[in-house]
């Protein structure tokens, strides 16, 4: 398993451009070639539909979204629908699991660990809800988290609401869950809240600790995007993986 985790914010990337990075980072890490990655990607507004979609999850209608601008994809991850747009920390990782004993349940146990652990620093009581993936500050939803797996690599990964706008998430039931609220770092700490600069630094801490690895390394986003659009059979510019 790789002793640091390598950690590269990406700048702004179109979701489809997002499907394409990850699909070369896990074709990558699957070779052999490449290190265990988180990637942050700032997404303009989004909606994801999961693999385990519920009826009536999505309120607003196409001609609404549309006009908002709010493309819709259907993806490969767990999960039902969410929202990634500015404000929301976005982290897709990368892993190689089959070095990690293929235990998904216990992975998905430390990513929601590594949020609560950044959560706590910062002052925010968080935790767990019984039977639902996620993390939760007194009752609201704060973080969502969805993964996938491919050759025993992960994608996909978890998203951290910083300072979005809230308002946003009206347009769903998020993660199919009806009358739960959202909330974020902005609404629990004020004008406390770190930066979106901050927040990428202090979850790739504690992230990388809950992982169980020694520590992160910062990868520039420009070379790695070069690197990986090289990967062979991997689509090109921005399509959909």
């Amino acid at each position: 398993m790789s002793q640091t985790l390598s950690v590269c914010h990406l700048g702004e990337a179109p979701y489809r451009e997002g499907l394409a990075l990850q699909a070369a980072a896990l074709e990558a890490r699957a070779g052999g070639r490449a290190p265990d990655r988180l990637l942050y990607p700032d997404h303009p507004p989004v909606l994801t539909v999961g693999r385990s979609p519920s009826e009536g999850s999505v309120i607003a209608s196409p001609e609404a979204l549309r006009q908002a601008g709010i493309e819709v994809f259907e993806v490969a991850r767990g999960g039902d629908v969410t929202w990634h747009g500015p404000g929301q920390l976005v982290g897709y990782l990368i892993l190689d699991l089959d070095q990690r004993g293929r235990d998904l349940h216990r992975f998905l146990r430390e990513i929601e660990q590594g949020l609560i652990d950044t959560l706590g620093a910062w002052g925010i009581e968080a935790g767990r809800e019984p039977g639902r993936t996620g993390v939760w500050s007194r009752g609201e939803k704060i973080a969502s988290i969805g993964i996938a797996v491919r050759r025993w690599v992960s994608y996909h990964g978890f998203a951290l609401n910083v300072a979005p706008d809230l308002r946003f998430f009206d347009l769903i039931h998020p993660c199919g869950l009806r009358g739960i609220q959202m909330t974020s770092v902005a609404k629990r700490l004020g004008d406390r809240a770190p930066s979106m600069d901050e927040a990428r630094a202090a979850v790739a801490s504690q992230m990388a600790r809950a992982l169980g690895f020694t520590g992160w390394v910062r990868e520039d986003a420009a070379t790695l995007r070069r690197s990986l659009m090289e990967e062979p059979g991997v689509p090109r510019g921005t399509h959909a993986a």
